[in-house]
């Protein structure tokens, strides 16, 4: 998880990364996310396709992590609801 997050950070005009998100409230869902910076606390800052702006993602809620093309997405992302 960690490498392809890092492989997504140091290439952000070539790479992003889709995942499954699992909300503070429980709620899955599908995000294409442009990796930024990791933060404290097992967290890292990205910048959500599907919501047009940076968000702080925990390491531990995050799943099925995926390197995907970043030019195969353009803003806004529509975000799928994971089962």
């Amino acid at each position: 998880m960690r490498r392809d997050l890092s492989l997504a950070m140091q290439a952000p005009d070539d790479l992003v990364v889709k995942l499954q998100y699992v909300d503070a409230k429980g709620n899955k869902s599908i995000r294409i996310v442009s990796p930024i910076r990791y933060l404290p606390s097992g967290r890292f800052l990205g910048l959500c396709l599907c919501r047009c702006e940076p968000r702080q993602f925990h390491l531990d809620r995050c799943s099925n992590i995926e390197l995907r093309p970043a030019a195969e997405y353009v803003m806004p992302v529509e975000m799928a609801q994971a089962s």
